[in-house]
């Protein structure tokens, strides 16, 4: 059985230290005792450690080793339309446990009336979702989520740049470049519920974005953004 990996804000002298409620968990949940081994990352590096003290909300633990942590085949930035917040909450956590690296909220025309202004008061939720999958996962380290803006931000992304379309468009798998590394950077933009707007496909087309589809089911907003970066995620594996 896996290890359980934790972040940990900084690694020093050999030891690490987490605090909080994921301390609490450890102490109060799972009752750690000292001696029992754990994987922790300070988000460059993974290493297994051992719990030298644990009570409360403060976890001690004593570096061993370093673990051979897999980096993510591709650098996939998701560019997401804002939708209900727990359908998005529910993508995000996907989207982490898949490999992202960034995402981005937006606000497209068709966004619910009110979601981005409300989205600031979700983003610390986020992160948090973020961070909880990452270790879940045992990444090595958690997406970078942004305070989402207006969708028109997302248009200058570098690399290659997929726009998710309900309408008529090449299937992604036949659009993804024939020769692929994992320094490649893909950015992919995902629609809110109520579609795109064609002014907005025609932005994203004059951006040098790729309209793509994935087969001829009409997908919920969160479901295609998460088979999309599945599909891509595979196809950049060595």
């Amino acid at each position: 059985m896996a290890r359980r990996r934790f972040f940990v804000d900084a690694i020093r002298g050999g030891s690490a230290e987490l605090r909080g409620d994921e301390a609490r968990h450890l102490t109060r949940v799972l009752r750690v005792e000292p001696g029992q081994r754990f994987e922790i990352s300070d988000q460059r590096a993974a290493w297994l450690a051992e719990v030298a003290e644990a009570q409360g909300e403060r976890v001690l633990f004593r570096v061993l080793e370093p673990v051979e942590a897999a980096e993510m085949p591709v650098r996939l930035a998701l560019y997401a339309a804002l939708i209900k917040f727990d359908r998005f909450e529910w993508m995000v956590e996907k989207a982490t446990e898949l490999g992202v690296e960034r995402i981005q909220p937006l606000a497209a025309a068709r966004s619910e009336k009110g979601l981005l202004e409300a989205s600031q008061k979700r983003l610390e939720r986020w992160q948090r979702i973020a961070r909880e999958a990452s270790q879940q996962s045992r990444r090595l380290r958690a997406p970078a989520i942004a305070a989402a803006s207006r969708w028109q931000s997302a248009l200058p992304a570098a690399g290659h740049r997929y726009f998710l379309e309900e309408a008529a468009a090449p299937p992604l798998l036949k659009t993804l470049p024939a020769v692929r590394t994992p320094q490649d950077e893909v950015a992919l933009l995902t629609g809110p519920e109520g579609g795109w707007t064609e002014a907005e496909r025609q932005a994203a087309a004059a951006a040098g974005w790729q309209p793509v589809s994935l087969g001829p089911q009409v997908l919920r907003a969160e479901t295609a953004a998460v088979a999309a970066i599945a599909v891509i995620m595979n196809a950049w594996l060595p």
